[in-house]
């Protein structure tokens, strides 16, 4: 078992995503992550990442504006070169989501995802947070959410299925998941609840 696996493996499982796709999903995790804790050039920022069924995704989404990944090479999109994470990280401040294959290989950036009418939001949850539960709702795709509060939230199926909260004092402080599996992970900084079932 890999480390990536051990840290993030229970998040991935939450998901119930297909098993071609949890490595992917467990990169794009750790590096949701890492753009929570570090923001960018002093700032919080949010993000999106769509993963898996691209098609679909692609299909009820529009670009909002030139696609900066466009007529790159797939292995240059790859989510585990450390030199395109940084891309990414850059490319994260930008509105819009970014859409990520089973294998990892990012597709499209700066994506407008559509939101079905009947998606149930949460109260106090943005726009990125009902693009997420409605990509996942009206696909096999998994979304993960970098919030602008340093919170990371797995979708899939339309329901929240994981909460990272990379700043371990944030989850006992204001208790933000009461029901399930909440756990700490000390040596990556990380605390996790995950949905019952």
């Amino acid at each position: 078992m890999t480390e990536l696996e051990r840290i993030f493996g229970p998040v991935a499982a939450s998901t119930r995503c297909a098993a071609a796709m949890r490595e992917t999903l467990e990169e794009v995790v750790q590096l949701a992550v890492e753009l929570a804790r570090e923001g960018r050039e002093g700032r919080k920022i949010g993000t999106l990442f769509v993963i898996g069924d691209v098609e679909a995704v692609l299909d009820q989404s529009q670009p909002l504006l030139l696609d900066p990944l466009y007529g790159h090479a797939d292995d240059l999109l790859d989510v585990k070169r450390p030199e395109f994470r940084e891309t990414v990280k850059e490319l994260a401040q930008l509105d819009g989501a970014f859409v990520v294959n089973k294998r990892g290989t990012f597709v499209s950036a700066a994506r407008y995802i559509s939101v079905d009418p009947s998606t149930t939001l949460l109260p106090g949850l943005g726009t990125r947070h009902a693009a997420a539960a409605s990509i996942t709702k009206t696909t096999r795709a998994v979304a993960v959410v970098v919030s602008q509060s340093s919170i990371v939230r797995v979708y899939a199926q339309g329901e929240i299925r994981a909460e990272i909260v990379p700043e371990l004092f944030l989850l006992s402080r204001d208790r933000l998941f009461t029901e399930g599996d909440v756990r700490q992970v000390p040596e990556a900084g990380i605390t996790y609840a995950l949905a019952d079932g």
